[in-house]
C-alpha cells in the first residue's frame, strides 16, 4: 500500500463517524493478512457511558449463514449429503424439493419465514421461539418458484440447514460452530446467542432512529439459528479474514469452497451461493455477506484478487454496506461505482405489474433518478441517455408500451407492462390462507381501505393499502419482526364470475400466497 493509498483509507475512515451518524461502530482492513485499519468509535452504549471498542460483541446476524454452511462442509463434505435431510423436514411440501445446495444458493423457492411473520398476524416487537420456527417450517406447502431457477433471500433456507446440523451430530450448534469453525479460525471471544432478547455479553446496544431525531435502544424478542445468531466482535472478524487469507491457496479450504462459482439450473452465473454474495465490483468479484437486526447493522467484503478485506459494524441502522465500498474503493485505489444520469427519470414512471412474481414494481422520478421499490427496499437507478435506468443490482428500460427489469443476481428478466387505472371494486372481506392458518380481513375507514392479519403468531395492526392499478393493490410494510421488512406488499384480487373471489399476497422473498375469501 502505497503512501497516498494510506491517505485515502485514512481519510475514509475519519469521516466514517460522520458520513454514517450513530451511537458507535468499528471497521477493520486486511490486506495480505496484515490489518492496515482496526478502528472504533462513539459508544456501545450511550445510557451506561460503554464506549466502543475493536473487542465490543455485536451480533453479526446473517453473516452467520456463510458459517453454517461452511460447518456443513466441515462436517459432511458436500452439501448434497443433507439432500434426504431437506426432503424429511418438509414433509408437506407439494412437487420437487430443493437440494440443501440450493437451500445454501436461496434458489430453493422457500419462502422467508420473517416476512410470513407478518401474514401470520406478528407484531414487530412481538416473541418469536423455536417452536414457532418449526411449526413455520412445517407448514410449508409449496414454492414462490421451481427449485434453480431464481434466486430470492430466504432467511428459512439456512434455519432448515441449521436444524439438520443440530439433530445429525445429536449437538447444539454453538457447540458445532465452536469446536469446528470459530476455534480454528482463532475467533476467540466469538459465540453463540440466537436469542436476541437477551442482552450481549459486554453490554453493547443497538439503536433505532437519527441523528434529527434522536437514537433509543431497539427491541428485539426473536430467536433465530442457522440464518444467524453469530455474536462476535471485530476481532474476531479480523481472525476470520485472516484465515481466509492463510489458506488462500489451499483448493479444499473452507473459504475457497464457500466462495466458489454457483449457477442456477439452467447454466447461468449467480451471484450467491453457500451463504456468500458474489458480486461483480470495481471490475473484481467481491464476496462477502450483510447482517441486520433492528439497531445493528454489519458488512463484510472481500476481493481474492488483491488479498482484501473490509469489515463495518454499527450498532445503528445506518447502510454498513455502503460504508464498507467506500472504504474497499480507497483500500482498492478506484472510484466509487457511480453511472451516468444524463436521462429522463419520469420515462420510467408509473405502477408496472410482473405477471411471474405476481408483484408491482413502482418507479417515480426524483432529483433526477429513479427511484423503483419491486417489494422490497427502494432502490436509486441512474437514467441514461440510452433510455436504460441502471444500478448495481439492476436495470429498467422502456420497449413501448413496457418496461423491461433485468436483475442478473436474481436471473431474472421480464417485461411488465403498465397497470390502468384502479378499478372500483368492494374488497372489503375475510380471506383465508390454508397453507399458513391465517385470515386476511380487509375493510374500509372513511373511504380508506386497510388489512389486517391473524395467524399462529397473533392478530396484526390494521395497514392502510393504495390503489396500483388494475387488480393490484400496494401494502407499504416499513416494519416487521426482521430488520429487513417486507418494504411493500402487492395484494392482487382473484375474480370468479365478476366478484372478487379472492387475494394473492407477496414481497418479493415471499411471493404467491393465496388467501380465498370466506366472508
Amino acid at each position: 500500500m502505497d503512501i497516498q493509498q494510506g491517505r485515502a483509507i485514512d481519510g475514509i475512515v475519519a469521516r466514517l463517524p460522520q458520513a454514517y451518524p450513530g451511537p458507535g461502530g468499528a471497521v477493520a482492513v486486511v490486506q495480505q493478512g496484515r490489518v492496515l485499519v482496526r478502528h472504533a468509535w462513539g459508544m456501545a452504549d450511550p445510557a451506561r457511558r460503554l464506549p466502543f471498542t475493536t473487542e465490543t460483541v455485536v451480533p453479526v446476524c446473517s453473516v452467520t449463514k456463510q458459517f453454517t454452511c461452511a460447518l456443513m462442509l466441515a462436517l459432511h463434505g458436500d452439501a448434497a449429503a443433507l439432500d434426504g435431510d431437506v426432503r424429511a423436514a418438509l414433509p408437506g411440501l407439494a412437487g420437487p424439493v430443493p437440494t440443501a445446495a440450493q437451500l445454501a444458493a436461496n434458489q430453493s423457492g422457500i419462502r422467508d419465514y420473517w416476512a410470513l411473520t407478518v401474514l401470520c398476524g406478528a407484531d414487530p416487537e412481538g416473541v418469536f421461539t423455536p417452536a414457532d420456527a418449526a411449526a413455520m417450517t412445517a407448514a410449508v406447502r409449496s414454492l414462490q418458484f421451481a427449485p434453480g431457477t431464481r434466486y430470492a433471500y430466504s432467511n428459512l433456507n439456512f434455519r432448515i440447514l441449521g436444524d439438520i446440523l443440530e439433530r445429525r451430530a445429536g449437538l447444539p450448534l454453538g457447540e458445532l460452530l465452536a469446536d469446528r469453525i470459530l476455534a480454528p479460525a482463532g475467533m476467540e471471544t466469538a459465540r453463540w446467542q440466537p436469542d436476541t432478547s437477551l442482552p450481549l455479553p459486554g453490554g453493547a446496544v443497538g439503536h433505532e432512529g437519527t441523528a434529527a431525531t434522536g437514537f433509543f435502544p431497539a427491541v428485539n424478542r426473536i430467536h433465530w439459528s442457522g440464518d444467524a445468531g453469530l455474536c462476535a466482535t471485530l476481532e474476531d472478524m479480523i481472525a476470520w479474514e485472516r484465515q481466509i487469507d492463510r489458506t488462500r491457496d489451499d483448493p479444499a479450504s473452507l473459504y475457497a469452497r464457500l466462495s466458489a462459482p454457483v449457477a442456477f439450473g439452467d447454466g447461468r452465473p449467480a451471484r450467491y451461493g453457500m451463504g456468500l454474495a458474489r458480486t461483480p465490483v470495481f471490475g473484481r468479484i467481491v464476496t462477502g455477506h450483510g447482517g441486520a437486526l433492528r439497531g445493528w447493522r454489519i458488512r463484510r467484503l472481500h476481493v481474492a484478487a488483491a488479498r482484501l478485506s473490509v469489515v463495518v459494524l454499527f450498532n445503528h441502522d445506518h447502510d454498513a454496506h455502503a460504508a464498507a465500498l467506500s472504504v474497499l474503493a480507497a483500500a482498492l485505489g478506484v472510484p466509487e461505482p457511480s453511472w451516468p444520469s444524463d436521462g429522463d427519470a419520469a420515462d420510467h414512471a408509473g405502477n408496472w405489474f410482473d405477471a411471474e412474481t405476481g408483484l408491482v414494481l413502482t418507479a417515480r422520478a426524483e432529483g433526477g433518478r429513479v427511484l423503483a421499490r419491486f417489494g422490497g427496499a427502494e432502490a436509486a437507478l441512474a437514467p441514461a441517455a440510452d433510455g436504460i435506468a441502471r444500478s448495481l443490482d439492476m436495470t429498467l428500460r422502456r420497449q413501448g408500451d413496457d418496461l423491461h427489469l433485468d436483475r442478473p443476481g436474481d436471473n431474472l428478466g421480464r417485461a411488465l407492462t403498465r397497470l390502468d387505472r384502479p378499478q372500483a371494486v368492494d374488497l372489503a372481506g375475510r380471506y383465508r390462507s390454508d397453507e399458513l392458518d391465517a385470515t386476511l380481513d380487509v375493510d374500509s375507514f372513511g373511504g380508506v381501505y386497510h388489512a389486517g392479519f391473524t395467524g399462529r403468531l397473533g392478530q396484526g395492526a390494521w395497514k392502510p393499502l393504495q390503489p396500483a392499478g388494475g387488480e393490484c393493490w400496494i401494502m407499504p410494510d416499513p416494519r416487521a419482526m426482521d430488520s429487513a421488512p417486507p418494504g411493500a406488499w402487492t395484494l392482487r384480487l382473484r375474480r370468479e364470475g365478476g366478484r372478487v373471489a379472492g387475494v394473492t399476497a407477496g414481497c418479493y422473498i415471499a411471493r404467491g400466497v393465496d388467501f380465498r375469501r370466506i366472508g
